[in-house]
């Protein structure tokens, strides 16, 4: 008999309300369906049984048949524990609880036969286990048992609770003896012999009871590419449908800006890499759909000039172009950068951020609703409601995790209005959207994550740049380290020291960052040597100030806190130095590095740390020393850090996966993709008689699971 999944949780023989409600508030579980996906961490072999005078102290997982021969309260400083003595004809031993004693007390019986399970720790010359599991031998040898034991996530409120592992195994039991263990397929036939997979049944009846290893790793293999397949699928229909619903402005032409600038005022030949996303881009813009784009670059790959030739297009096609940029000093950055080429060209171009004059914002106001204004470059001012454009073509979001959805969706109201059935509901046509960043997102990541968004990347470096020399210092080094500065500088040569800021403890930082302002201004002293300093705790102006000196050249030293991290331009500083370079994470130190290396002369990068590194430091630091390529460093940042980290999951809703891992299941990732895309391809509506099965899956995914409406 089939049973229906979406049944509350409630209604299950052994759960009852009270446990529903922990199960739903603990663990997430309020359906059978929710139940059945509540995969297991791990499996103990508990095929073997120990004898007590077996017992190592290795403190590991055992399981022994024997009796409780009598109880104890044992009072300690917080409350008492109670103990029980615990006998197999070989040795004693005893089990410990520190909670729950009363129900114990009143379920267990003595000189009655349990087998009891647990972590045996050795304590004074005596074996105990604490909160073990405890069961009758009889029922022991009754139930519906594995070899492999499933240890199921859990959480100290449901073991306090009573809702032990055991208790978890029952309840996944009880649903598979009232289904029959038949669950449906979910997916079609032709691709299950072509990959050799199992059944739904029998890969969810083996991953909670596995009759065997290799049983259990052909079931986890089958769930993961299922659900992994089903995210990909959705991703691509999402993409596709985005592509013929949401009608984009249609750039018709490459005209006069685009071909003058291109011809005439290039600063530099483009590398092939620029000239191929460029090419993308075009594709886009010219396609009648909206373009939603993410172009990936790493720092200094050259992602504005192509922003900025995206942008010509968007004119030559008689539209207004925007730049929005998380921080003032990167929107400053931006403008100036493209204020020369402006000019040359005759456009008119202006930036709008937190700090500009009221009077200067009712001009632009004014001259964006008149069309005067043809590129604003800015910061989340530019989302507020006043600022009106007369018809916006193009967006660019830089760096845009650190902007949320909603902010991002503000954009999109700011397109120009037209005719009701070609728009967005409310009648504005969506501007194209280009969405840039510096952070390499590892392919895996980016597959799963932006899999909606169409990607380019610029993997290639401008010619001319050298590779910047990373290397790893202790600081019994700090001398040696001081006298290359020296050399640096006397060749004229600019220096950043960046000190690590962890926003829980500001006081400390700005101790450690003023500590090490004065020993450099020691060993540095005036007027000989001049130095800026820069951190969050000083007001906007001054911190501009102070960034403008080291800009002018005034400065060969900028001590600063990270506020430099993202987007301070300056060729001619070619050392960066991390101080307790152990405190950043992997992306962190690399968008770091990226400020010096900007201009001819070879750069780079020392990173100062004490003696005591944990393993993770040790591979972030070894990371750094022997690549450049952001790509491979944000590959082993995912793997340490784990996905949800990198991309601040709270944004992204899709790393809530069941039993898949991106990291560890990348090739099954890569697997599901293709399959997904081939299926689409051939049969893009999912009509096919074979692909019924897929259908009725992808609608109940999106009936009961809203968890798609994420990212662009």
């Amino acid at each position: 008999m089939s049973i229906n999944l979406q049944t509350p949780i409630d209604y299950l023989k052994g759960v009852g309300s009270s446990r529903a409600d922990l199960l739903r508030k603990e663990l997430g579980i309020h359906t059978y369906q929710d139940l059945i996906n509540l995969f297991p961490n791990r499996y103990i072999d508990r095929t073997r049984y120990y004898k007590i005078n077996e017992l190592q102290p290795n403190n590991a997982d055992v399981q022994i048949i024997g009796k409780i021969t009598g109880f104890k309260e044992v009072g300690q400083k917080r409350g008492k524990r109670l103990v029980a003595t615990f006998q197999d004809g070989t040795g004693v031993m005893e089990l410990v609880w520190f909670r729950g004693q009363k129900w114990i007390r009143e379920r267990l019986k003595a000189n009655t036969s349990y087998v009891v399970f647990g972590k045996a720790t050795a304590f004074g010359g005596k074996y105990n286990i604490a909160h073990p599991d405890v069961e009758l031998l009889e029922d022991h040898e009754k139930n519906l048992r594995s070899a492999l034991q499933p240890i199921y996530p859990s959480t100290e409120k449901l073991a306090n609770r009573g809702i032990s592992n055991r208790v978890l195994s029952k309840i996944m039991q009880q649903l598979f003896m009232d289904s029959g263990g038949k669950f449906t397929e979910t997916l079609p036939e032709n691709l299950r012999s072509e990959l050799k997979l199992i059944s739904k049944s029998s890969a969810l009846f083996n991953v909670h009871f596995p009759k065997s290893p290799e049983l259990l790793s052909r079931a986890q293999f089958r769930l993961k590419f299922e659900e992994l397949f089903y995210i990909q699928l959705q991703l691509i229909i999402k993409n596709r449908i985005h592509k013929s619903k949401i009608k984009g402005l249609p750039f018709e032409k490459v005209g006069d800006y685009f071909n003058t600038f291109f011809k005439e005022q290039l600063p530099f030949d483009l590398t092939g890499a620029q000239k191929r996303v460029l090419k993308e881009i075009r594709a886009d813009l010219g396609s009648n759909a909206q373009m939603n784009r993410l172009l990936q670059g790493d720092v200094g790959s050259g992602k504005t000039i192509v922003a900025f030739m995206s942008m010509l297009m968007a004119l030559d096609n008689g539209f207004q172009a925007c730049l929005m940029a998380p921080t003032e000093i990167l929107s400053v950055q931006h403008y100036n950068g493209l204020l020369d080429m402006c000019k040359n060209l005759n456009i008119s171009i202006s930036i709008l951020t937190g700090s500009s004059k009221t009077s200067e914002r009712r001009k632009i106001h004014e001259a964006l609703e008149n069309g005067e204004l043809q590129i604003l470059i800015g910061t989340h001012a530019i989302l507020e409601d006043k600022v009106k454009f007369q018809n916006l073509g193009l967006a660019i979001i830089d760096e845009q995790h650190r902007f949320g959805v909603a902010q991002r969706s503000k954009l999109w109201r700011k397109g120009p209005t037209s005719p009701p059935q070609s728009s967005h509901g409310d009648g504005t046509i969506p501007p194209h959207i280009l969405v840039m960043t510096a952070t390499p997102i590892p392919r895996t990541l980016a597959m799963s994550v932006y899999g909606d968004l169409d990607i380019s990347v610029i993997d290639e470096l401008p010619p001319g740049r050298k590779s910047i020399k990373t290397v790893h210092r202790y600081d019994k080094n700090r001398l040696n380290v001081f006298r290359f500065i020296r050399d640096e500088i006397s060749k004229g040569r600019q220096v950043y020291i960046v000190y690590p800021l962890i926003q829980e403890s500001e006081k400390m930082d700005y101790k450690d960052l003023m500590d090490g302002y004065e020993s450099i201004a020691r060993d540095f002293p005036m007027p000989e040597y001049q130095i800026s300093i820069v951190h969050g705790q000083m007001k906007p102006a001054d911190k501009e100030f102070e960034m403008q000196r080291f800009i002018k050249g005034e400065t060969q030293i900028m001590v600063a806190t990270t506020v430099i991290e993202v987007g301070v331009n300056v060729p001619n500083a070619s050392v960066m130095i991390i101080e307790s370079a152990e405190r950043f994470g992997l992306s962190q130190l690399h968008q770091l590095r990226g400020r010096v290396g900007r201009g001819a002369e070879q750069s780079y990068c020392i990173l100062m740390t004490g003696h005591k590194l944990s393993a993770d430091s040790k591979t972030r630091l070894e990371t750094m020393t022997k690549t450049n390529d952001g790509f491979e460093i944000a590959e082993v940042d995912l793997r340490l850090r784990g996905p949800g980290d990198i991309m601040g999951t709270q944004q992204s809703g899709v790393l809530n996966l069941k039993i898949a891992d991106i990291i560890k299941d990348n090739d099954i990732l890569q697997h599901a993709r293709y399959h997904a895309k081939n299926i689409l391809n051939t049969d893009p509506k999912l009509e096919l008689h074979d692909h019924h099965v897929v259908l009725n899956t992808y609608k109940q995914l999106t009936k009961f699971k809203n968890i798609w409406n994420y990212i662009s």
